[in-house]
């Protein structure tokens, strides 16, 4: 196991294979101020731009030490692509959806997905920097792409208040335009797929019950999740912020091989419930800990994190722009640390 690579390591523990040391990478963002500083990429310029993403990118496995290369550092390339208008984002602040096409009811009985989707100006960014992270990086190291779900795709599309109000008074509207989210998941992810991309990683917090009753996703989600993994050419990783514990069980009936939590989740519980059947991503947190703490303090929490369970060491949530370097080494550290 000596000769294994990081790419072999992580899909591996990701298949939920004998590994010899948990692999430890972000499969959330990863752009921070220092490794634009030190790679010349710099927000907002890099959302846009394939080698700017691309070199941002490879900063956090060459400059960081994370086994694995992971962009883009925002959620909002699919959400313009559909239609919404968005704020671009600064220097240390993401782009955001500022308004969805999708108004009233009769916009969304009516919405379709845009012809050429996967051409648009934004997705092909994405794609573009696919190939050049791949040829920058080799076969040896593990490329992640992030999107968001059906769930994000829904509640962008309708506006965060229609979409909580209709889930309630007009739920076929909701399952319509998640099922619109899932078909463009499925798209992008195998398209993805065909320019390189080892694993798609898809934060869907929209579904969780921080904002939805957990019955929802065990009606509505699960089978659209169940969908979407059967219809994808290669393995996916669901991403939920909050406190998920109450359907941790669905989850791991979804189909997805990664489930990533944050650290509101108790480790060691979700690694009880889940079994064997997901790989177990987290859970250090990204603000707490790893933009607010010391090394020392981030080497005892991730440490932790092993002894409870994990399968691939992460932080519970993307990076927060001003973390510092040495705190994300230091979470590499933990990891070589705990076998010695």
């Amino acid at each position: 196991m000596t000769d294994i690579s990081l790419r072999q390591r992580f899909l591996d523990s990701l298949m939920g294979k004998y590994v010899d040391k948990v692999p430890v990478c972000s499969v959330t963002q990863t752009g921070t101020v220092e490794l634009m500083e030190a790679t010349g990429a710099f927000w907002p310029d890099a959302h846009y731009d394939a080698k700017m993403m691309g070199t941002l990118a490879i900063g956090g496995y060459k400059i960081a030490g994370l086994e694995a290369v992971r962009y883009p550092f925002d959620g909002t390339a699919i959400a313009q692509t559909l239609g919404c208008t968005i704020k671009e984002g600064t220097l240390d602040s993401q782009p955001a959806v500022l308004k969805g096409p999708c108004q009233s009811k009769e916009d969304a009985l009516e919405y379709t997905i845009p012809v050429n989707f996967i051409e648009s100006d934004r997705i092909a960014t994405i794609l573009d920097a696919t190939v050049f992270v791949r040829e920058k990086v080799g076969d040896d190291v593990p490329v992640i792409a992030g999107m968001v779900g059906p769930a994000a795709i829904a509640a962008f599309l309708l506006g965060i208040k229609n979409y909580l109000m209709w889930s309630i008074t007009d739920p076929e509207i909701i399952e319509r335009v998640v099922q619109i989210g899932v078909e463009v998941c499925t798209d992008y992810s195998n398209a993805l797929f065909e320019k390189g991309v080892d694993v798609v990683c898809i934060p869907d917090s929209e579904s969780g019950p921080d904002l939805l009753p957990p019955d929802s996703f065990q009606s509505l989600f699960l089978p659209k999740y169940k969908k979407l993994c059967r219809d994808t050419s290669g393995p996916l990783i669901l991403h939920m912020c909050g406190d998920v514990t109450v359907i941790l069980d669905p989850m791991a009936n979804a189909g997805f091989e990664g489930l990533s939590i944050e650290e509101k989740v108790d480790l060691k519980y979700a690694k009880d419930v889940i079994g064997d059947r997901a790989c177990l991503i987290g859970n250090v947190a990204p603000v707490g800990t790893l933009l607010l703490s010391k090394p020392s303090e981030i080497k005892s929490e991730a440490k932790m994190c092993i002894e409870n369970g994990v399968d691939i060491l992460a932080p519970g949530c993307g990076l927060a722009p001003h973390t510092p370097t040495k705190n994300i080494k230091a979470l590499v550290s933990a990891r070589d640390e705990y076998y010695e």
